[in-house]
């Protein structure tokens, strides 16, 4: 799936709060701390990182998001 960026940036959890992938933020935050997110290949566990145009996200084994 892609997300088209509003702003310079969109934090990690509110990412996938937005995408409803999640029912709420703090759901969002428990999965990136228990390590299922990706960012551009690499692990990424930090809740509030900054994503911007051009990074690609894996959560689990079957969803990616291509941020545009």
């Amino acid at each position: 799936m892609q997300f088209k960026l509003q702003d310079e940036y969109i934090e990690l959890f509110k990412l996938i709060k937005v995408l409803d992938l999640v029912d709420t933020g703090a759901q969002a935050k428990m999965i990136v701390a228990d390590g299922y997110v990706f960012r551009n290949g690499e692990k990424e566990l930090r809740k509030s990182t900054k994503i911007i145009a051009g990074d690609k996200h894996t959560i689990g084994d079957d969803v990616t998001i291509e941020v545009v």
